[in-house]
């Protein structure tokens, strides 16, 4: 049996996850005291300003952002990543002070992002290769479903 080495990538997803988990309580704090709408734009304001001030940062710095495709028009749908980002930020936020709480949200954002991840492999969704479920992925699919309905169930 081969061993297999770990990718610094999965750190970075690890941390990603927490950083989602963070950012989703406390914008549905910041919706509680105002409104989804409010916390939705305020996050996506402050998210615009660090991200100019990333890209300022690394520029002084010398720092080259080129993109995989230089010489080839993006597709006009790759524009529109921010729109399912606002909507996430929103409903979470709705979600969160809801009966499912942070914990019951997470599961199911976790959930529907294997779900659309899963059809989007499968019909080659926004150019990706097209390809089937590997049974141990559709095992892991259904272990996440079930521990998100024991998290949602247990609440209650």
């Amino acid at each position: 049996m081969q061993k297999r080495t770990i990718d610094w990538t999965v750190l970075l997803a690890l941390i990603a996850g927490v950083v989602l988990a963070v950012m989703t309580d406390w914008n549905s704090q910041l919706a509680r005291y105002s409104s989804p709408l409010f916390a939705s734009w305020t996050a996506h304001g402050i998210g615009a300003i660090a991200s100019m001030a990333l890209v300022l940062i690394l520029s002084a710095r010398g720092k080259t952002m080129a993109a995989s495709v230089p010489h080839q028009r993006w597709p006009l749908w790759s524009y529109l990543g921010g729109v399912p980002g606002a909507f996430t930020v929103l409903l979470a936020a709705i979600t969160v002070n809801s009966a499912l709480g942070l914990a019951g949200t997470l599961a199911l954002l976790l959930v529907g992002q294997m779900a659309f991840g899963v059809l989007a492999d499968y019909f080659g969704l926004f150019r990706l290769q097209r390809r089937q479920p590997r049974l141990h992925e559709t095992i892991g699919f259904a272990l996440v479903l079930i521990g998100s309905i024991v998290v949602i169930v247990a609440r209650s």
